[in-house]
């Protein structure tokens, strides 16, 4: 059984392990469409399940208070293994659009189950030093993130089945480390019965919206953001036709500059508190949606790769921050789910944020297009700092 001080690298570990499912069968999607003979817009259609699984698992989760009634670390190695089998039915069978779709969205519904309730166990453990140790976790989602452009860069070496029997065999290791090792924590109080009020309830404290609504900014930038990553690289190698580089490795090197970031902010968080470094994150990030345009007319590929990579850090530096303002603001017995029910809603803004860029990239020259990311840092800001 793992003390306290030595749990945190178990956690991270396991949530890598099984955050995998969600991050590195992306880097697949495309070889299950041509296996199964698929339509190029299943793409899309398989893209989305996931995260359409995430969002309505998260808000069920959050609604039955599944984390604050029961042991936490039960629910995280129940998810993983049902998740995992799910993930590992793609390769079985003739699958059509229907099923593999049916497949992902129940490994995303069930995901809900792995990363918001990774941060409740991390809560539980740590009273003091949160922002820190959530800095760790996010960090390890962020390099989950990364992990598909690495193996595409590289995609000659592994087919996609072993991709997928790997990614289930991790995320079964993961559940089974969580439950074996990482007992409830010292600070976890659970829910005595349940109330589908709390969803709404924890929203009438003052300082808990402005922490949800901070977090609701930067999820409005971070997954689009990330998602077009590699969009952004090709239309810079167009416009600069003697530039080449590896589009793969350089979004993987770009999101996974936001891991470091992650692990810095939590660090600063004990000093300068959480509220402010991550303030600082929305305003630099927010910063560099508006100088973007100007960044894609430098001829330097080095200075427009770090100008990116610096995006990548500051775009997410304030993700653990903010979830560890939502968890100080909430009473113990409703923290798990009130990290959920804010995790539900900030995936959804994801969705509509990639989808409007998604629709103005026929309209707006790809240059130009993500000035209109900073709308979220701008909110995000406006909500955090609000005065009473």
């Amino acid at each position: 059984m793992a003390s306290a001080k030595h749990v945190l690298p178990i956690i991270v570990f396991s949530q890598f392990c099984c955050t995998s499912l969600w991050f590195a069968t992306n880097g697949v999607i495309q070889d299950l469409v041509r296996e199964f003979h698929l339509e190029p817009s299943a793409l899309g259609h398989l893209s989305s399940a996931v995260q359409f699984g995430f969002i309505i698992g998260t808000f069920l989760f959050a609604l039955l208070a599944i984390t604050d009634r029961f042991s936490s670390s039960k629910v995280f190695f129940v998810s993983a293994i049902i998740a995992a089998l799910f993930n590992v039915a793609m390769v079985f069978g003739n699958q059509n659009l229907l099923s593999l779709v049916i497949l992902r969205f129940f490994t995303g519904f069930f995901l809900a189950g792995i990363y918001p309730v990774g941060m409740k166990i991390a809560a539980d453990y740590y009273n003091k030093g949160l922002g820190q140790s959530l800095g760790f976790l996010v960090g390890a989602l962020v390099l989950g993130t990364a992990f598909p452009h690495i193996l595409k860069g590289f995609d000659n070496l592994f087919s996609y089945a072993t991709i997928i029997y790997t990614t289930t065999a991790l995320a079964m290791l993961g559940g089974v480390i969580m439950m074996v090792f990482v007992p409830d924590g010292p600070y976890k109080k659970s829910a005595l019965k349940l109330d589908f009020s709390i969803c709404f309830d924890v929203f009438k404290k003052q300082n808990f919206r402005k922490s949800a609504f901070g977090y609701f900014g930067h999820m409005w930038e971070l997954y689009t953001f990330w998602a077009f990553v590699p969009v952004i690289l090709a239309a810079y190698l167009e416009l600069h036709i003697q530039v080449t580089f590896s589009i793969p490795i350089m979004s993987f090197i770009i999101i996974a500059s936001g891991a470091v970031a992650c692990v810095i902010s939590g660090y600063l968080s004990e000093r300068y508190g959480a509220k402010q470094v991550g303030g600082w994150a929305l305003i630099l990030s927010g910063a560099c949606c508006l100088l973007s345009p100007l960044f894609f007319m430098v001829q330097s590929e080095i200075i427009f790769i770090l100008f990116l990579m610096f995006w990548g850090m500051v775009v997410v530096a304030d993700s653990p921050l903010f979830s560890t303002l939502v968890a100080q603001n909430v009473i113990a017995e409703h923290k798990g789910t009130a990290l959920t029910i804010v995790n539900s809603i900030g995936f959804a803004i994801t969705i509509i944020s990639i989808q409007l860029i998604s629709n103005l990239t026929a309209l707006i020259s790809v240059q130009y297009l993500f000035v209109l990311l900073a709308l979220g840092p701008v909110l995000g800001l406006i909500a955090l700092f609000k005065k009473s």
